[in-house]
């Protein structure tokens, strides 16, 4: 299963090859992706070439070549590409087989590990992602932390759980949410608000409700889903 970025790039590619243009530069990939550096395209031209979608051909400038499409895509009825027919056989001979095309996992940030008990800073790493079925997903952007701490173990989040956060500045009372305070502390709370004050409960009576300042406090997020693993 590819990335999203990994996908966004082939396909970049393909299309910009496929009307009988060469490969966009470095620079253009990096400016198109969004990427802040052309180490990042390096890594996922790397990574497209040791799984079999490019081919690098020697002794020519942008020399990439596309060897197969991503697992679903639906290549345009104009593209005769030697990816696009290759990728329309293997549908065909899917679909006479009888098999559909479930929707692809989506690829979401991965941003470091987040405080369910005493707020840690989080790390956030643009470089590590994480495949989410598209159900466990609502509108909007969206990324992951791993939570750290067990004071929402009523709520059912334990430590060591994946946590996926719709991004949004706003919350209604009852939200579990991400919440930056003080501009360097994150941390997985639900969001109440008395009065003129922001209180952060935490889901464990071992814990202390926190009560600020609203200025203070920063919605970054709130849950829509998690992820668990047994082993």
């Amino acid at each position: 299963m590819l990335t999203q970025k990994q996908k966004e790039l082939l396909l970049l590619i393909h299309e910009r090859m496929s009307t009988g243009d060469v490969a966009p530069s470095f620079e253009e990939m990096k400016e198109l992706l969004g990427l802040k550096s052309k180490s990042g395209i390096h890594r996922l031209i790397n990574a497209l070439v040791e799984r079999g979608y490019l081919e690098r051909l020697p002794h020519r400038a942008r020399a990439l070549q596309v060897r197969k499409l991503p697992e679903g895509y639906r290549p345009d009825g104009n593209d005769m590409s030697d990816a696009a027919v290759r990728t329309r056989n293997v549908n065909a001979t899917y679909a006479d087989a009888g098999h559909h095309f479930t929707p692809a996992n989506e690829s979401i940030p991965l941003y470091g590990k987040i405080a369910a008990g005493t707020p840690i800073e989080a790390i956030r790493d643009e470089v590590n992602t994480i495949e989410v079925p598209p159900a466990m997903l609502s509108k909007g952007e969206h990324y992951a932390l791993e939570v750290e701490g067990d004071s929402m173990i009523k709520a059912g989040i334990n430590d060591g759980d994946t946590v996926i956060i719709r991004k949004s500045d706003r919350a209604n009372n009852g939200d579990i949410v991400v919440a930056l305070v003080d501009g360097e502390e994150v941390t997985l709370k639900r969001y109440r608000r008395a009065g003129n004050k922001v209180i952060l409960e935490p889901e464990n009576d071992e814990y202390e409700p926190r009560v600020l300042e609203p200025e203070r406090v920063q919605v970054q997020g709130h849950l829509v889903s998690l992820m668990r693993t047994y082993h």
